[in-house]
């Protein structure tokens, strides 16, 4: 019935979809199997993509040649730039989305990639021969084969949704749990645990009262997450946000009792930066109320995301505490919110290619890592098909650094320190987070994307166009001066010192809250080279920012290199650390389990001192 394929991928979620669309575009033949065709890319929780470090990753992804920033963009009812009154390490885009184009946008683009074909079934085993995976069985006991297994399970495997005293087996709403696959993988070695998350409650838009509410809009002038120039959104919803109170609260307490996550049904733990509304009532008691926003989940329905309001307390409960919001008072829900717990596999257990350890040429990418959130599962599901296509290919792996990518940042973290709780990524996260913004993504990753046959070669070179661009205009204002008629003008707005006599361009610009696109206004000069080279206005800001951050910029870059001499002095995976008595016994312990594949990996495990590092390097006669 089927041929044998390149690379299987398992499950259609925001891992899996980046996975097969990467490996495909890669020249891999693909089959993604999926318990629900209807149901591909689906955002099972917020209707949003981006935020907080999570908008670098989207826009890392596009720059690497993935999709999620092409169909955030496409299915946008929104967008916003956070964090714009803090330093541009800080900026991070961040969509509203329509749900349901959301999905139809990911599953026509899947269909037109050449190379991807669907089966419809839940997978219940893997295929093993000696210690390597030739494919996967379905539940109907189909067997596909492949070189490249990539698994990105979601919630699925195992899962337990909770409602009050309420349990039911499932991945997600309405969804049937997926069995077999963890119990295969532990009599194969594999250690599983268990994790929790959950999601608030739908509700009906036409029965609140908005104007109760503050209205959050969207940027006067919207951006995009893709570089490849995606339409910009000529309209916007509005969003708004209320708060909790003490009735609230109050009303809440009332379901304590009979809660799954206080009366020990729930083992897993749940998002310590996403925490349900009971738990933050129970943690945080000295608050009177808490925010939450309301989001709609798309153009052409009323269905309202209530984002805050987490929640696996009884549905009648949860119904009386939603009634005691401002705006709330008539509220209809449409379906109440849950729990969910699942299994997932500490990530220890993975090399940085995200290959198990235990078996070649499978792969573990998203929530079955122990993260959460779609941008951690689509940046992870990238990076594993990629690999799993050059696993097919004898190839080596493609492995992204700390210094080059929030991606690397995260597969670094979760391999080297695994986690006990779902990862969620921050900008604190990452050290080299100046170098890592989400303005120059493409310039760190498309070459890297286009050498691995990932981008096509017009954007490859419009990526190097667009630097070469830049890098004239920095050239430039750094020769050319301003006069004080021409500028002082504008100086005078901007409550900054005028000047007597002319200056370099670059001199005013480093000034703070002065910015090149506005000075643009007030040079000739300045004004009659952009437009002669056609520069745009995201090229402007990005030059403003090299000049203003330069120092800091430099100063990470060297670090970033020294970091990096470690990387190239390399550890096999058979090295007997107990042999070398000098090290200290949780670093021989810390050492064995994770097993580094260089010194500056080693160097980053947990438990692992700078003196035990000295004491390897001296070892290896370094």
């Amino acid at each position: 019935m089927f041929q044998k394929y390149d690379v299987i991928v398992v499950g259609a979620g925001h891992a899996g979809c980046e996975a097969a669309a990467a490996a495909a575009n890669m020249g891999s033949k693909v089959m993604l199997v999926t318990m629900n065709m209807g149901t591909i890319a689906q955002m099972s929780c917020n209707p949003a993509m981006g935020g907080i470090a999570k908008g670098q990753i989207v826009r890392e992804i596009d720059a690497l040649g993935g999709y999620s920033g092409i169909v955030s963009d496409l299915s946008a009812v929104q967008f916003k730039m956070l964090n714009r009154s803090k330093g541009p390490a800080m900026w991070s885009p961040r969509t509203q989305n329509d749900r349901m184009l959301f999905s139809a946008e990911w599953r026509s683009m899947l269909e037109k990639t050449e190379g991807v074909d669907f089966f419809q079934d839940m997978v219940k085993e893997i295929i093993v021969e000696g210690n390597r995976v030739i494919g996967v069985k379905t539940s109907i006991d189909v067997c596909i084969y492949a070189k490249s297994v990539v698994l990105t399970n979601g919630t699925f495997l195992n899962g337990i949704i909770h409602i009050g005293e309420k349990q039911m087996g499932g991945g997600r709403a309405g969804e049937k749990a997926a069995k077999g696959i963890t119990e295969q993988l532990v009599s194969l070695g594999f250690r599983s645990g268990r994790m929790k998350t959950g999601t608030p409650p739908r509700i009906d838009g036409r029965s609140l009262d908005y104007s109760k509410m503050e209205v959050q809009p969207g940027d006067e002038h919207p951006g995009s997450f893709s570089f490849s120039k995606t339409p910009k959104l000529s309209k916007q919803l509005n969003c708004w946000m209320t708060y909790t109170n003490d009735e609230v609260h109050d009303m809440l307490r009332t379901g304590f009792d009979r809660s799954p996550m206080f009366n020990g049904r729930i083992q897993g733990l749940g998002p310590r930066y996403c925490p349900s509304i009971e738990d933050k009532i129970n943690r945080f008691a000295d608050k009177d109320k808490h925010q939450l926003f309301v989001e709609p989940e798309g153009w052409n329905t009323v269905e309202i995301y209530v984002n805050g309001f987490s929640t696996s307390l009884p549905e009648d409960v949860q119904y009386e505490a939603l009634r005691k919001v401002p705006g709330f008072e008539n509220v209809k829900m449409f379906r109440p919110g849950y729990a969910i717990e699942y299994d997932f596999f500490p990530p220890e257990q993975l090399l940085p290619s995200l290959e198990t350890k235990g078996i070649s040429n499978l792969y573990f990418a998203g929530q079955i890592n122990g993260t959460t959130g779609y941008e951690e599962a689509a940046g992870q599901g990238l990076i594993a098909g990629i690999n799993a296509h050059r696993a097919a290919n004898s190839l080596a792996p493609f492995i992204l650094k700390r210094s080059e990518a929030y991606i690397g940042v995260l597969i670094d973290d979760l391999v080297n320190k695994g986690t006990d709780e779902p990862y969620r990524m921050f900008t604190s996260r990452a050290e080299f987070r100046i170098m890592l913004r989400q303005d120059n993504a493409d310039q760190r990753l498309t070459p890297l994307a286009y050498e691995m046959g990932l981008v096509k070669e017009e954007r490859y070179a419009a990526t190097i166009a667009k630097y070469q661009r830049i890098a004239g205009l920095n050239k430039f204002i750094h020769a050319n001066n301003v006069e004080p008629d021409e500028v002082n003008v504008y100086l005078e707005q901007e409550d900054s010192a005028l000047i007597s006599q002319k200056q370099r361009i670059s001199r005013i610009v480093s000034r703070p809250g002065l910015e090149l696109k506005s000075l643009l206004k007030h040079s000739k000069a300045l004004s009659e080279y952009a437009i002669e080279h056609g520069i745009f206005e995201e090229e402007l800001e990005l030059a403003d920012i090299l000049l203003k951050y330069d120092g800091y910029i430099k100063r990470e870059e060297e670090m970033a290199e020294k970091l990096g001499r470690l990387e190239h002095i390399h550890l096999h995976a058979d090295f007997d650390y107990h042999a070398l008595e000098s090290l200290s016994s949780e670093a021989k312990e810390k050492l064995c389990k994770i097993k580094p594949l260089s010194i500056g990996q080693a160097s980053r495990i947990s438990g692992v001192s700078p003196t035990d590092i000295q004491v390897l390097v001296i070892h290896l006669g370094r």
